[in-house]
């Protein structure tokens, strides 16, 4: 199978050019490669979150260092490639951004969030499986190394019985909540967990919101956004038998998560349930409503 041809939709985020580097092999060392696609065209699109002359700047990066054909008219790319990337940092377009190329049959991988509303990710789900198109979403720090590396040991370890996990969540109002960054501590706890919560409190200060969740077979799972002092990634795992506490390096999550969508676009297979993703959207959503309520519980309507 040759290269698969990849659009990129959007270039208001960091992640359409470094992402091009590590596809296209260029300006970047070898050991951050991933073979087997390579963007050939993007769209920049518009944003409510960059400056015009932010998202210019990205194109500019595409267009004229990293040789990437810009197009004007986003259903242009439809005849140009194999799968697609949304790339907006705006999660509240994904619906619209991702609509025709689903409905064209092109594999599509959403970077986070997936979208900032249940209903709107249940359709592209749903239309998704209708079209039997591939469809994958996920932030990076779900395949970060040393998660994976404690899913790897998971006879040594035993079953995870709970975790904490953390991240940066400054907030949005176009990504409200834990939508615009926090949901990189979501992912590293459903990672870790799986699905089945069914139930959170939100308490929220504007320096920091801890979310709790409890699970239907009884395990408990908590979210740390940060607004203030030293920001990280990072979790403690509660395992059968043993408890791993590790902060995560963020210098191969691109790497790793790539890997998994480039392993999608060649096979047609997502690594990862798109009902996970489902539940996650609507653990974030449940979060805001807690919030909102003072702390009250919510469940996780999906």
């Amino acid at each position: 199978m040759g290269e698969v041809r990849v659009g990129i939709v959007d270039v208001d985020t960091t992640h359409a050019i470094e992402f091009t580097k590590r596809l296209n092999r260029i300006n970047i060392g070898e050991g951050q490669w991933v073979e087997g696609a390579r963007v050939v065209c993007f769209w920049a699109g518009s944003s409510a979150i960059r400056s015009d002359e932010e998202v210019k700047e990205f194109a500019r990066v595409l267009r004229e260092e990293l040789g990437v054909r810009q197009v004007d008219d986003l259903k242009d790319m439809l005849d140009m490639i194999d799968a697609v990337m949304i790339e907006s940092v705006d999660g509240s377009v994904h619906y619209e951004r991702a609509l025709p190329f689903i409905e064209a049959g092109i594999p599509t991988f959403i970077d986070k969030p997936f979208t900032c509303s249940f209903e709107q990710a249940k359709r592209l789900a749903e239309l998704a499986e209708e079209k039997g198109v591939p469809l994958f979403t996920s932030s990076s720090l779900r395949y970060a190394v040393e998660v994976q590396e404690l899913k790897a040991r998971a006879d040594e370890y035993g079953a995870v019985l709970g975790a904490d996990a953390y991240s940066p969540a400054p907030y949005h109002e176009r990504n409200p909540g834990l939508f615009h960054y926090g949901i990189h501590a979501v992912e590293t706890l459903y990672a870790l967990m799986g699905r089945g919560c069914r139930q959170v409190w939100c308490a929220w200060q504007e320096g920091a919101e801890v979310v709790i969740g409890i699970w239907a077979d009884g395990r408990i799972g908590t979210v740390r956004g940060t607004r203030s002092g030293v920001h990280g990634y990072g979790f403690t795992a509660f395992c059968e038998r043993k408890i791993i506490a590790s902060s995560i390096d963020t210098r191969f999550i691109y790497r790793e998560l790539l890997k998994r969508v480039v392993e999608m676009f060649q096979t047609g297979k997502p690594p990862l349930d798109i009902q996970e993703s489902l539940e996650i959207v609507a653990f974030i959503e449940a979060a805001m409503r807690s919030m909102r309520c003072g702390g009250s519980p919510q469940p996780v309507i999906v």
